[in-house]
């Protein structure tokens, strides 16, 4: 695995400060703004060469919205995307086309994400249209077809239109049109929740045989934690437009440190019937802030069983835990948690809590 942005790698890509709000406003002729969704309201994270950085979180937490803005589909309210050093935020024209051809994405969505009306090979062979340098018009032919070759297609499918084929097909037209001009970095938004059960894993293996081949780097958002386990080498787990733990995949999903997570990683079924009873299951109360009205302090602590007089009046830093700051140990990973370190009783499915963390 990469070695992890932030320990000794140099990002290829880092996110510093991130935020995307979006204005509420009232009125029809005079529009006045009283308030914002906050989307992205501080995202922090570096990508290094070669890995994959799973993003999880529950729906409406900003995982697709954060997409959209390393990809530069959306343009940031603040903050900066550092791609190889410099700020693509500020970038326009010509640069900015420049580094869009190394940062591209794969959608999530294979039915929709695709044009009904293009030809397969009209669609994969799309991006040669804005990046002719990458590709001569005698050579966009052969360049397809070795891209549909390349993600398990038959290359003669480049006359048959999105109709033609299934959903696991499709996505795989999206990761070969993702892959024609060769990015550095792949933003895969989610890129196999809308395909059944037994094709999702062909395509979560497609993706890796490619990151090995072409040495590309992923950041990969779901919120199946499973799949986000079997792919990841570090994962960011996001609430609220904010990320709320991070670190290597195992000390994540094996020492969780955040209540948040350990409620998310709780809720993973466990194949095993014998090792089921032995996990405690941990239900939040209340639902989710809206965006628009997010918590003072640590915007959790409305369902967490931790929370205390200090959570609603301080913001946590996303950082090493005191009592882990110095150690060799898979908990001292960053998380936004006042009282990381602690074991606490949590509320249970059944019976008496027990101490998680």
């Amino acid at each position: 695995m990469a070695e992890p942005a932030g320990r000794g790698a140099e990002p290829v890509l880092e996110v510093r400060d991130l935020h995307k709000h979006y204005p509420l406003t009232r009125g029809v002729l005079l529009r006045k703004q009283v308030g914002a969704v906050r989307a992205v309201d501080g995202v922090d994270l570096g990508l290094a060469a070669g890995e994959t950085l799973g993003i999880v979180g529950e729906s409406g937490c900003g995982k697709s919205t954060l997409a959209r803005l390393l990809v530069h589909l959306e343009r940031p309210t603040s903050g900066t995307i550092l791609y190889r050093g410099e700020d693509v935020t500020r970038l326009s024209g010509r640069a900015l086309k420049a580094v869009r051809r190394n940062i591209q994405m794969v959608f999530q969505d294979p039915y929709t994400s695709l044009n009904p009306r293009m030809t397969v090979g009209d669609i994969v062979g799309e991006p040669y249209e804005i990046h002719p340098e990458v590709a001569p018009k005698g050579d966009r032919r052969r360049k397809v077809q070795e891209l549909l070759d390349v993600v398990g297609l038959n290359p003669e499918y480049i006359h048959r239109y999105p109709h033609q084929f299934s959903g696991g097909q499709r996505q795989r037209i999206g990761i070969a049109r993702g892959l024609a001009l060769r990015p550095e970095i792949i933003v895969a938004d989610e890129p196999v929740s809308a395909l059944d059960v037994s094709v999702q894993a062909q395509v979560v293996n497609l993706l890796e045989k490619l990151q090995s081949e072409f040495g590309l780097s992923y950041v990969f958002i779901a919120h199946d934690l499973s799949i986000v386990r079997h792919i990841s080498d570090r994962v960011g787990v996001m609430y609220l437009g904010r990320i709320v733990e991070t670190g290597r995949d195992a000390e994540i999903y094996d020492h969780p440190t955040h209540p948040y997570t350990q409620a998310l990683l709780s809720a993973v079924p466990v194949p095993d019937p014998e090792a089921r009873g032995h996990r405690e299951r941990i239900l939040l109360t209340g639902d989710v802030p809206s965006p628009a009205n997010i918590p003072s302090g640590c915007r959790f602590r409305t369902r967490c069983w931790k929370a205390r007089d200090t959570c609603a009046e301080e913001v946590p830093a996303l950082a090493v835990p005191a009592a882990f700051r110095g150690e060799d140990s898979p908990a001292a990973h960053d998380s936004a948690c006042h009282f990381a370190e602690e074991k606490h009783v949590v509320p249970a499915e059944d019976g008496p809590g027990a101490p998680v963390g």
